[in-house]
């Protein structure tokens, strides 16, 4: 069960049994993975992706996930395997239903095709390879557990909520928990696949000549130092990452930051994985997690890397944004103009 943040003492017996029953009846196991009713999942790939590592009597490897992924991203995708510890930055803790490279708007879902993106190339300066040899069957099965365990775990995260922090009177109604807790993330995850213009963020890099992408990296300079951008806050005057806000942490660290150094301690009990602080990206070594192209840039500057302290700058739904297409370029031509000075054939 997902205690992270809390004493499990404070959990009843009745309250787990009750929580623990309901995602198995709804979600099964990790050896047996089950898809709950309106939840738009393939069980065959999941089948494929679940359970111990092995083949099939027709010769098909089952396992895929615990092969390739648990190691890291732990058995329950609680970003906490065996090897995590060892990480920085940590492995993403699927359960929160928060991915940080994505084309989607600020507070969407990633797009399949997002998390395809991530698998194939995996996130350069980071512990997460590519897996681009595999299969592309593999990498199907692979990008439909994930999603599997995400809504899984944002499930469990309305059950603890419902059942520990408000007190919802047992047994549990299965209709009512489908209802109010499985199918609104189903539906958030389907909304960028159905609506792709409203949600999804689609980069259309401009035809520049010499002169042009000259100019246009000169104006990505003064955006670049401009207030309203905050960019020199964080990444500094000349790109390097040393910016004068140090004290940053994503949402999967904030929990653990008290007020002081004896309430983080205090705090550290109740985590799996110690504090992990954030450092902003230093451009001018080249190395760009959520991918080095022009497109990759872009799209981190205007739908930014949720979950982090890295905010949207361009427009999304209801909001007019900070900066506009065209600005983003230019600030995405700059950049990368970092980058190069450092590694000059880039």
């Amino acid at each position: 069960m997902n205690t992270e943040g809390r004493d499990p003492a404070s959990i009843s017996p009745a309250q787990r049994e009750a929580i623990v029953g309901m995602l198995t009846d709804l979600f099964g196991t990790p050896d047996e993975p089950r898809v709950p009713p309106g939840l738009n999942l393939d069980l065959e790939l999941l089948q494929r992706a679940a359970g111990p590592t092995r083949r099939d009597f027709s010769g098909v490897e089952r396992g895929l996930y615990r092969k390739h992924c648990a190691v890291c991203h732990g058995v329950s995708g609680d970003g906490a395997g065996p090897i995590a510890a060892m990480l920085n930055p940590y492995p993403r803790d699927f359960r929160y239903g928060i991915f940080k490279y994505t084309s989607t708007v600020l507070g969407a879902k990633p797009t399949r095709q997002d998390l395809e993106r991530t698998i194939r190339r995996g996130i350069p300066g980071t512990g997460m390879p590519s897996f681009a040899p595999l299969p592309d069957e593999d990498i199907q099965a692979l990008i439909e557990y994930v999603k599997y365990l995400s809504i899984r775990g944002e499930t469990e995260l309305y059950l603890l909520r419902s059942v520990v922090d408000e007190n919802e009177l047992l047994p549990l109604r299965r209709e009512s928990v489908i209802e109010e807790g499985v199918l609104p993330v189903a539906e958030a995850w389907e909304k960028p696949e159905k609506d792709p213009e409203h949600w999804v963020v689609t980069p259309h890099r401009p035809q520049l000549d010499e002169a042009q992408l000259k100019a246009a990296i000169e104006r990505g300079k003064l955006i670049y130092q401009e207030p309203r951008s905050q960019c020199v806050k964080c990444h500094g005057p000349e790109g390097r990452g040393d910016g004068e806000q140090t004290d940053l942490y994503d949402d999967w660290n904030k929990p653990k930051k008290g007020v002081t150094d004896q309430q983080t301690r205090e705090l550290a009990r109740w985590f799996s994985l110690p504090l992990q602080q954030l450092k902003p990206r230093n451009f001018q070594e080249g190395i760009f997690h959520g991918g080095g192209r022009p497109e990759d840039i872009y799209l981190r500057i205007y739908v930014g890397i949720k979950g982090t302290p890295m905010p949207a700058m361009g427009p999304a739904p209801g909001q007019p944004g900070i900066l506009t297409p065209e600005e983003i370029w230019d600030l995405t031509f700059y950049v990368l103009s970092l980058a190069r000075k450092s590694h000059p054939k880039q």
